[in-house]
């Protein structure tokens, strides 16, 4: 009889999970609290507590031929950095190919998770479902895959004048376009991949946009050399023998000089305090454009909210 595994989350990971088990003669059962596989990558008009949120304008941040499936090339046809409903299309397209959707439980939600009582001897879990409708269920596998992802919860940081601030402060978990900053002053806090889309994006119908950085950060952009795209170009095996064999300043200081050849990152305030390889690069093809034009200021060590006129956002 084959041993049972749950997995939690038909988004990627729980899709390749489910494809995995079935290689090695597992028998997986999927819960999905919604209604379709895809997960971070559903783009929704409202944000949806409890579940993944994502901008009506992100593009991934990987090229299709560094990030397919190993066993399910993604069309020809696609670009090789995709919109999130193409990314969304190419799971579909993965999930059909391998018949993935009759082992998903849509619309069940896992309530708990726990070791059977005699888990010393059995190695089995306890897995708690409810439906839609209300019905909870106890389920036994031998082993369960949790894939429900890690950006559910929006983290907000508690700065000094937030409470009496007069203006609209979100989260970029809420963020789905720009219409609504449309002639306002606004500051993007942070530069992670997120914070520099969102601060690029509202920059072109804001009065002003700031982007508030704490420790700056390499800005990279998706094309390479000959217009290929840069993972292509960098994740090379002759690349990864360099990379191990050289010593990690050498490395630091020849990076750093590359990168700074195209834009110097101090000149537009975006010199990080940290070393080029400590830390992954923020990948924006326009951020450094929009600072270039007076549309976007980079600002570092922004204390507190009243530091803006309350007309500010």
């Amino acid at each position: 009889m084959a041993r049972r595994v749950a997995v939690i989350g038909a988004g990627n990971a729980g899709l390749v999970c489910i494809k995995c088990c079935l290689d090695e003669g597992l028998e997986p059962v999927c819960f999905e609290s919604s209604d379709d596989i895809g997960g971070l990558w559903r783009f929704k008009e409202k944000a949806e507590a409890e579940r993944s949120s994502i901008y009506r304008s992100l593009v991934v941040n990987t090229s299709k031929e560094m990030m397919c499936f190993s066993d399910f090339p993604m069309p020809a046809h696609y670009p090789n950095y995709m919109s999130h409903s193409q990314l969304l299309q190419y799971f579909r397209l993965y999930a059909d190919h391998f018949d993935l959707l009759k082992h998903i439980h849509f619309q069940t939600t896992v309530r708990s998770v726990r070791q059977k009582h005699d888990f010393s001897q059995s190695g089995q879990w306890e897995v708690v479902t409810e439906s839609s409708d209300g019905c909870k269920e106890t389920h036994v596998f031998d082993a369960v895959f949790v894939c429900s992802g890690n950006f559910t919860h929006p983290v907000t940081p508690n700065f000094p004048g937030i409470d009496t601030f007069q203006g609209k402060c979100s989260h970029s978990w809420e963020y789905k376009d720009p219409d609504e900053f449309c002639g306002k002053r606004v500051v993007i806090v942070g530069i992670g991949n997120s914070g520099g889309d969102i601060a690029v994006e509202i920059s072109r119908v804001a009065e002003k946009t700031f982007l508030s950085i704490r420790e700056g950060g390499w800005v990279a952009g998706r094309m390479g050399s000959s217009g290929l795209p840069m993972d292509m170009m960098l994740l090379r095996r002759a690349v990864v023998m360099l990379v191990q064999r050289l010593p990690r300043a050498l490395l630091n200081w020849v990076l750093e000089r590359l990168y700074n050849q195209k834009y110097d990152h101090r000149l537009y305030g975006l010199q990080p305090s940290y070393r080029i390889l400590d830390r992954p690069l923020v990948i924006n093809d326009d951020l450094p454009g929009r600072i270039l034009q007076g549309a976007l200021q980079s600002i570092q060590h922004w204390l507190s909210l009243g530091y803006y006129p309350p007309r500010d956002l």
